[in-house]
């Protein structure tokens, strides 16, 4: 797993006082919000930390929340800082997928406390951080070639999984805790046998109920 792949043109030929990953967790699900994750780490950080780490849909659960722990532990210890903002439901049914996307990366850099100018960003699949932030670059898969992106993707999915583990325990006729909102068959034959509930994003259930 490589730390970076490229260096732009548009980034600045000095080392960056910080490298940051986003990824974002629960895109799809038809119920819950969408987890963005984003991890920052120093010019000096021990790369040995990402030894072994994948793309979390390429872990499996207990894998991922040991990763989960070891940046929890690296947080702690200052060698790293992260951040998961979850973005409700109701804002993907207000706003749409993308603009909720962009509010919890934004919201993310905010609480890091991101500088533009001494930071570089690397963002998987689609998504991009505000304009000001000049040095950012957007990788296709970048969860599976980038190894702070696929600590950023972890940590959002272990957040979001854990949330709706616990969404379960109140509403257990659904079985979020098997699917995380995802629409399987049996999300989708629950929510025709019991309705839809308060935490479903109505946008995505049009061509079910």
């Amino acid at each position: 797993m490589l730390l970076m792949l490229l260096k732009p043109k548009k980034f600045s030929k000095t080392i960056p006082d910080y490298i940051i990953g986003i990824d974002e967790a629960g895109r799809g699900p038809l119920a819950g919000p969408v987890a963005v994750g984003t991890v920052r780490i120093g010019k000096n950080f021990d790369k040995k930390f990402f030894r072994g780490i994948r793309d979390s849909k390429q872990l499996n659960e207990e894998e991922r929340e040991i990763w989960f722990e070891l940046a929890k532990e690296a947080h702690k210890n200052g060698e790293l800082s992260f951040a998961v903002s979850l973005i409700s439901h109701t804002i993907i049914d207000k706003r749409g997928m993308t603009r909720a996307v962009m509010m919890g990366i934004e919201k993310n850099l905010l609480k890091l406390n991101v500088s533009p100018s001494k930071s570089h960003i690397y963002l998987d699949g689609s998504l991009k951080a505000p304009s000001k932030f000049e040095h950012q670059l957007t990788i296709i898969k970048g969860d599976e070639k980038v190894a702070v992106i696929a600590l950023a993707s972890i940590v959002a999915k272990v957040t979001r999984d854990r949330l709706m583990k616990k969404l379960s325990r109140k509403h257990p006729q659904y079985g979020f805790e098997k699917h995380k909102g995802y629409g399987t068959k049996a999300h989708i034959n629950a929510i025709k046998k019991f309705g839809p509930l308060s935490i479903h994003r109505k946008t995505f259930l049009k061509n079910i109920i």
